[in-house]
Protein backbone atom coordinates (compact mmCIF):
# COMPACT_ATOMS: atom_id res chain seq x y z
CA UNK A 1 0.00 0.00 0.00
CA UNK A 2 1.45 2.97 -0.94
CA UNK A 3 0.37 6.29 0.83
CA UNK A 4 1.64 9.81 -0.47
CA UNK A 5 3.22 11.86 1.91
CA UNK A 6 0.43 14.09 2.08
CA UNK A 7 -2.04 11.37 3.05
CA UNK A 8 0.48 10.49 5.68
CA UNK A 9 0.01 14.16 6.74
CA UNK A 10 -3.65 14.46 7.00
CA UNK A 11 -3.13 10.72 8.98
CA UNK A 12 -0.77 12.48 11.42
CA UNK A 13 -2.99 15.27 11.80
CA UNK A 14 -6.06 13.30 12.37
CA UNK A 15 -4.28 11.27 15.14
CA UNK A 16 -3.06 14.24 17.09
CA UNK A 17 -5.94 16.13 17.11
CA UNK A 18 -7.00 16.85 20.96
CA UNK A 19 -10.55 16.10 21.50
CA UNK A 20 -11.05 18.92 24.48
CA UNK A 21 -13.88 21.24 23.98
CA UNK A 22 -14.28 23.75 26.04
CA UNK A 23 -17.49 25.15 27.47
CA UNK A 24 -17.13 28.59 26.74
CA UNK A 25 -20.50 29.30 27.27
CA UNK A 26 -19.82 28.91 31.07
CA UNK A 27 -16.96 30.81 30.91
CA UNK A 28 -18.18 33.74 29.31
CA UNK A 29 -20.85 33.83 31.85
CA UNK A 30 -18.25 34.02 34.52
CA UNK A 31 -16.16 36.04 33.40
CA UNK A 32 -19.34 38.73 32.65
CA UNK A 33 -20.68 38.13 36.63
CA UNK A 34 -16.64 38.73 37.60
CA UNK A 35 -16.46 42.17 36.08
CA UNK A 36 -20.10 43.32 37.39
CA UNK A 37 -19.03 42.47 40.89
CA UNK A 38 -15.78 43.91 40.20
CA UNK A 39 -17.39 47.41 38.61
CA UNK A 40 -20.38 47.21 42.13
CA UNK A 41 -17.90 46.80 44.39
CA UNK A 42 -15.10 49.14 42.74
CA UNK A 43 -17.54 51.83 42.82
CA UNK A 44 -18.73 51.56 46.74
CA UNK A 45 -14.96 52.51 47.83
CA UNK A 46 -14.50 55.90 47.99
CA UNK A 47 -10.37 56.99 49.02
CA UNK A 48 -9.03 60.35 49.70
CA UNK A 49 -5.67 60.86 47.88
CA UNK A 50 -3.07 60.26 51.02
CA UNK A 51 0.28 62.01 50.86
CA UNK A 52 2.70 61.37 53.62
CA UNK A 53 3.85 65.16 54.62
CA UNK A 54 0.20 65.17 55.91
CA UNK A 55 -0.95 63.92 58.95
CA UNK A 56 -4.82 64.42 59.57
CA UNK A 57 -5.94 64.73 63.25
CA UNK A 58 -7.61 61.86 64.41
CA UNK A 59 -11.23 61.65 64.89
CA UNK A 60 -14.36 59.12 65.57
CA UNK A 61 -16.44 60.16 62.55
CA UNK A 62 -18.72 57.44 61.34
CA UNK A 63 -19.17 59.13 57.53
CA UNK A 64 -17.98 57.54 54.86
CA UNK A 65 -15.64 60.15 52.44
CA UNK A 66 -17.42 61.24 49.08
CA UNK A 67 -16.35 62.33 46.10
CA UNK A 68 -15.43 65.77 45.84
CA UNK A 69 -12.73 68.24 45.36
CA UNK A 70 -9.63 68.06 47.35
CA UNK A 71 -7.66 70.46 49.16
CA UNK A 72 -4.55 69.43 50.26
CA UNK A 73 -2.41 71.59 52.63
CA UNK A 74 0.75 70.02 54.21
CA UNK A 75 3.36 72.73 56.15
CA UNK A 76 4.93 74.00 52.34
CA UNK A 77 1.86 73.60 49.57
CA UNK A 78 -1.61 74.31 48.94
CA UNK A 79 -2.53 71.72 46.39
CA UNK A 80 -5.71 71.13 44.77
CA UNK A 81 -6.80 67.81 43.04
CA UNK A 82 -2.96 67.18 43.05
CA UNK A 83 -1.95 70.49 41.31
CA UNK A 84 0.20 72.64 43.69
CA UNK A 85 -1.89 76.06 43.53
CA UNK A 86 0.56 78.36 45.60
CA UNK A 87 2.90 77.90 49.24
CA UNK A 88 1.75 77.92 52.26
CA UNK A 89 4.01 81.03 52.65
CA UNK A 90 3.17 83.11 50.51
CA UNK A 91 -0.82 82.57 51.40
CA UNK A 92 0.04 83.14 54.72
CA UNK A 93 1.58 86.68 53.51
CA UNK A 94 -0.68 87.40 51.73
CA UNK A 95 -3.18 90.59 52.44
CA UNK A 96 -7.16 89.86 52.69
CA UNK A 97 -8.73 86.56 53.52
CA UNK A 98 -9.13 85.09 50.02
CA UNK A 99 -6.03 83.33 48.03
CA UNK A 100 -5.83 84.43 44.96
CA UNK A 101 -4.43 81.36 43.16
CA UNK A 102 -6.42 79.14 45.40
CA UNK A 103 -9.47 80.67 44.14
CA UNK A 104 -8.91 81.00 40.67
CA UNK A 105 -8.06 77.01 40.50
CA UNK A 106 -11.22 76.31 42.71
CA UNK A 107 -13.30 79.23 40.33
CA UNK A 108 -11.97 76.83 36.97
CA UNK A 109 -13.01 73.39 38.87
CA UNK A 110 -16.53 75.27 39.60
CA UNK A 111 -17.20 76.16 35.96
CA UNK A 112 -16.96 72.12 35.51
CA UNK A 113 -20.58 71.13 34.52
CA UNK A 114 -22.27 68.48 35.86
CA UNK A 115 -23.84 65.80 33.89
CA UNK A 116 -26.20 64.25 36.59
CA UNK A 117 -28.65 66.26 38.32
CA UNK A 118 -27.99 63.86 41.31
CA UNK A 119 -24.60 64.93 41.36
CA UNK A 120 -24.89 68.54 41.13
CA UNK A 121 -25.01 68.99 44.90
CA UNK A 122 -22.05 67.43 44.93
CA UNK A 123 -20.16 69.78 42.82
CA UNK A 124 -20.19 72.67 45.33
CA UNK A 125 -18.80 69.98 47.86
CA UNK A 126 -15.18 70.04 48.84
CA UNK A 127 -12.65 68.32 51.15
CA UNK A 128 -9.71 70.09 52.75
CA UNK A 129 -7.02 67.92 54.02
CA UNK A 130 -5.11 69.91 56.66
CA UNK A 131 -1.94 68.60 58.41
CA UNK A 132 -3.16 68.82 62.24
CA UNK A 133 -0.48 71.63 62.80
CA UNK A 134 -1.20 74.49 60.63
CA UNK A 135 -2.42 77.48 61.87
CA UNK A 136 -5.63 78.47 62.56
CA UNK A 137 -4.90 81.99 60.34
CA UNK A 138 -4.22 79.75 57.29
CA UNK A 139 -7.32 77.42 57.25
CA UNK A 140 -9.37 79.86 58.07
CA UNK A 141 -8.42 82.00 54.92
CA UNK A 142 -8.43 78.49 52.81
CA UNK A 143 -12.38 78.24 54.16
CA UNK A 144 -13.14 81.90 53.09
CA UNK A 145 -11.78 80.93 49.72
CA UNK A 146 -13.64 77.93 49.19
CA UNK A 147 -16.77 79.82 50.13
CA UNK A 148 -16.23 82.62 47.97
CA UNK A 149 -15.58 80.22 45.57
CA UNK A 150 -18.96 78.80 45.65
CA UNK A 151 -17.94 75.39 47.47
CA UNK A 152 -20.93 75.74 50.21
CA UNK A 153 -20.36 72.25 51.64
CA UNK A 154 -16.79 72.00 53.60
CA UNK A 155 -15.86 68.90 54.95
CA UNK A 156 -12.48 68.06 56.59
CA UNK A 157 -10.50 64.75 56.38
CA UNK A 158 -9.56 63.37 59.75
CA UNK A 159 -7.79 59.81 60.38
CA UNK A 160 -9.91 57.32 62.04
CA UNK A 161 -8.87 56.88 65.57
CA UNK A 162 -7.94 53.26 66.63
CA UNK A 163 -9.32 52.70 69.59
CA UNK A 164 -13.44 53.52 68.63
Amino acid sequence: MNVSPLQRRAERRERNRSEVDLPLVSLIDIFVILIFFLLSNFAAVELLPSSKSVRLPESNSDKAPRETVVVLVSDKDIVVQGRRVASVAEALASDGDVIAPLKAELDLLAGVQTIRKENAAQAKSITIMGDKDIEYRLLRKIMVTCARANFSEVAFAVQQRGDA
